[in-house]
């Protein structure tokens, strides 16, 4: 259905908003009737579904506001809240209480070229779907398999925009011109942020790959998945979703195999041998549809292989400004929004740096380091009493990582970031528990 979805779209881009309409008036009624047993488990796969939809919405047409999948991503958290008890979400309360003295300070500091209402929607949109998400999530008891459902709900739509990124540009070699992002091969969107949920669909699919496929058959499967999605966020040549998301697969593959008895240690390093086989054979492969400049831009060259000077592609500089204006302003910092005009007027450089934690010490001062000193520590903290989320090292590192390339332009970090909270509950400590009831009875 998803494959059909993406061929529709691309054949009638008025779809769209359709898909979109369908998808909010869908998972709404859900939420809605849910029982309150399995409400967090609706809203859940409702944001889920959402993150994985959202580049696919954006470079459509889709999103009637450039931000409204975070929009939909609190509305839908927002509904659960209200409808479940939260278990003391405190350290995310008084995280987005620390963001709001940035908005002071940036009203106070208005220009001709301030526009308050744009400046927080676009920069505060992010980390406060991530203080919604992670209130909602905190703690909060899921299933091993609900789990499943929930990052399969958020890798049916990436299969979606893999669909329409094969009918966009079938032919990659000749959309290829340098080592540069391609935007052809990215549906003509944003190659980072594609790169960044193909990234997902990656890991997700890998992680079926081993756990989810005891046949032949669903290994075929999530096999073809698996390459079809790597090939597609390797050719868009940003780099940064590609490199997470082999991050976030060695470090699932390195938890899940301490984990496990000795009999499926054996089973996991033969599913390792023939999944790192796959994967270099989507390399060769996008090599060869590349002309090879795809090993150019990972080894940091040119098309004339030569070596670029700098590996951040500007970004280090941009980067350097913020913290920069976070010295000349420790207190309050800047202001919401401010520091692109700042860098505008002083290097005459309209430019972003796309790294959240820069952007947090500069808008925020002494606040933003607080606040994301909050994001940090807690999570390890839980972890430190929950040993259960077996996915927890590899979605707190998307969001680690992803923040630190390509910041919080799209909703996935934020609400990968809650999944991280979640207190995964496992069937065999049900069925332990039957049995020594059982045992008491007799």
């Amino acid at each position: 259905m998803h494959i059909l979805i993406g061929i529709a779209i691309f054949s009638f881009g008025v779809l769209s908003k359709v898909y979109l309409l369908v998808i909010f008036l869908y998972f709404s009624n859900r939420i809605i009737k849910s029982k309150p047993s399995q409400k967090v488990l609706h809203v859940l796969m409702a944001c889920s579904y959402v993150v994985g939809a959202e580049v696919f919405l954006r470079m459509t047409g889709g999103s009637l506001l450039y931000e409204t999948s975070k929009y939909l991503v609190i509305l839908f958290c927002l509904i659960g809240i209200l409808g479940i008890r939260l278990k003391q979400p405190i350290p995310y309360i008084v995280y987005i209480f620390l963001l709001v003295p940035g908005i002071l300070v940036a009203g106070f500091n208005m220009t001709e070229q301030t526009t308050i209402r744009t400046a927080i929607a676009f920069n505060l949109s992010g980390p406060v779907c991530l203080g919604v998400v992670s209130i909602f999530c905190y703690k909060q008891k899921l299933t091993y398999q609900s789990m499943h459902k929930v990052l399969l709900a958020m890798a049916l739509p990436l299969v979606t925009i893999t669909t329409y990124l094969f009918v966009y540009a079938p032919s990659i070699r000749d959309t290829v011109t340098g080592t540069g992002s391609n935007f052809a091969a990215s549906g003509g969107f944003g190659p980072n942020q594609v790169a960044t949920v193909l990234g997902l669909g990656m890991f997700i699919f890998s992680i079926r790959f081993f756990m989810l496929s005891p046949s032949l058959f669903l290994k075929i499967i999530n096999g073809l998945l698996v390459s079809a999605i790597s090939y597609r966020a390797i050719v868009t040549f940003s780099r940064g979703g590609v490199i997470v998301a082999l991050i976030m697969i060695v470090a699932f593959v390195y938890f899940y195999f301490i984990k496990v008895n000795v009999k499926a240690k054996f089973r996991i390093s033969r599913t390792v041998f023939l999944f790192l086989s796959i994967g270099l054979l989507i390399w060769l492969f996008s090599s060869i549809q590349t002309s090879g400049l795809i090993d150019k831009r990972y080894t940091n060259r040119d098309a004339l292989g030569r070596e670029k000077a700098d590996i951040s592609t500007g970004r280090a500089d941009l980067v350097s400004f913020e913290i920069d204006e976070f010295l000349k302003n420790p207190v309050l910092g800047v202001g919401v929004g401010k520091i692109k005009e700042l860098r505008q007027k002083s290097e005459g450089i309209e430019a972003a740096s796309h790294n959240e934690m820069s952007r947090i010490l500069s808008e925020h001062g002494l606040f933003g380091m607080a606040a994301f000193i909050i994001l940090l520590i807690a999570p390890l903290l839980f972890r430190i009493r929950n040993r259960t989320n077996v996915f927890f090292y590899s979605l707190y590192l998307f969001w680690f990582l992803t923040i630190n390339h390509s910041s919080m332009r799209i909703a996935a970090p934020a609400f990968v970031y809650g999944l991280c909270l979640l207190d995964i509950q496992y069937k065999s400590g049900s069925i332990k528990k039957r049995k020594v009831l059982k045992k008491k009875s007799v």
